[in-house]
């Protein structure tokens, strides 16, 4: 390296499927200049073109991750993210069904108020085992349903994107998003009635409580309901989460590829931070309104509502517009959170069973 010249650093740019790695250089009277590195695996690199020991968290991979990788890992951060967050959910669930009017009419004497309110009233009134309560079936949800839509993903985009485009657009993105979110629930739907139902049902004394367990929620509502009580509310869950998945998966490719493209961050954990915040604020704004439609519907006792449409309209004409955002908050906190601990350990497991295959074999 000439004299008076020093490297700053390395940054990992990722266009049209091809890896690329660019150093910059520069030295007292000079300003710095970009110079490509083009067609050279991580290995093959100059140890000097090398991050420095500021990278957060394991290397990116040499090669993209096999669809198998993904898909395993995405079930594994999606439980890890639940376990974080469920608390969260279940708060979320209480403040969405508060306030429903029920077939046959009761009389709620505990109400909720805010995210830590509910959290409190649940600890004081049901003990802090409530605040996990449908967590057997939230981890039997992310397994198949987290697995789905956001491991396949990569794999469903570029089956979508045309041979010998450069990038892939916006519009496949979506398309991608929602196919991988609509597949998922029609797998994972009846894991997530049960889920909604435990979360919902731990106000009630235990004899009024419709299930002993998580195996007998499943026994009860295809012999009472028939094998569609499980699937209840797929419509508007396949919509929430066509909606969910283009607000989380998309704005994450597109916020971690411009932070990579910008060169304002490197491929590691504090970039993969601030991508997933950013996309569980977006998924919340918008998936919002049916959420609350399809957790009120999941919970409805038999005949209580038509379809959907019908629950829909009940709460428009009971809490009108602003009930379509009811929870919003612990919604975000949620969301958001669960956004964070599930893209950064999504990203870390992939890289650690990658690392993890050569032993193995």
């Amino acid at each position: 390296m000439p004299p008076g010249e020093h490297c700053l650093s390395v940054t990992r740019s990722v266009a049209a499927g091809m890896s690329s790695w660019v150093l910059y250089k520069g030295g007292a009277s000079s300003a710095l200049r970009a110079l490509p590195v083009q067609g050279r695996s991580w290995n093959t690199v100059p140890r000097f073109l090398c991050p420095s020991a500021t990278m957060v968290g394991l290397k990116p991979p040499e090669v993209p991750p096999p669809a198998a990788v993904k898909f395993v890992s995405a079930g594994m951060a999606g439980c890890i993210a639940d376990l974080f967050t469920f608390p969260l959910d279940t708060a979320k669930v209480r403040l969405q069904i508060q306030g429903e009017v029920r077939i046959p009419r009761t009389i709620s004497s505990v109400e909720y108020r805010g995210v830590l309110g509910t959290l409190s009233t649940m600890v004081r009134t049901e003990g802090a085992r409530s605040l996990y309560s449908g967590l057997v079936a939230g981890l039997q949800r992310q397994m198949s349903f987290a697995s789905i839509r956001i491991g396949l993903y990569d794999s469903v985009k570029q089956l979508y994107t045309p041979k010998g485009a450069e990038n892939t657009g916006m519009v496949v993105r979506l398309l991608a998003g929602c196919t991988t979110g609509a597949v998922a629930v029609a797998c994972a739907q009846p894991t997530d009635v049960v889920k909604v139902r435990f979360q919902a049902s731990g106000a009630l004394s235990d004899s009024a409580r419709r299930y002993s367990g998580t195996m007998d929620a499943y026994r009860t509502i295809a012999r009472e309901e028939g094998f569609r009580g499980l699937w209840r509310g797929t419509l508007p869950n396949i919509a929430r989460n066509a909606i969910i998945n283009c607000g989380e998966l998309v704005t994450y490719d597109l916020l971690k590829d411009a932070l990579l493209r910008a060169q304002l961050m490197t491929d590691n954990a504090p970039c993969h931070f601030v991508a997933a915040f950013g996309a569980g604020f977006c998924a919340t704004v918008v998936a919002s309104p049916v959420d609350v439609v399809k957790t009120r519907y999941m919970n409805a006792s038999p005949g209580q509502y038509r379809n959907a449409l019908s629950c829909l309209l009940a709460l428009l004409m009971q809490d009108g517009p602003a009930g379509l955002y009811k929870g919003f908050v612990p919604s975000f906190l949620r969301l958001g959170s669960w956004n964070v601990v599930m893209f950064v350990s999504y990203e870390q497991l992939q890289r650690a069973m990658l690392l993890a295959r050569p032993a193995l074999a």
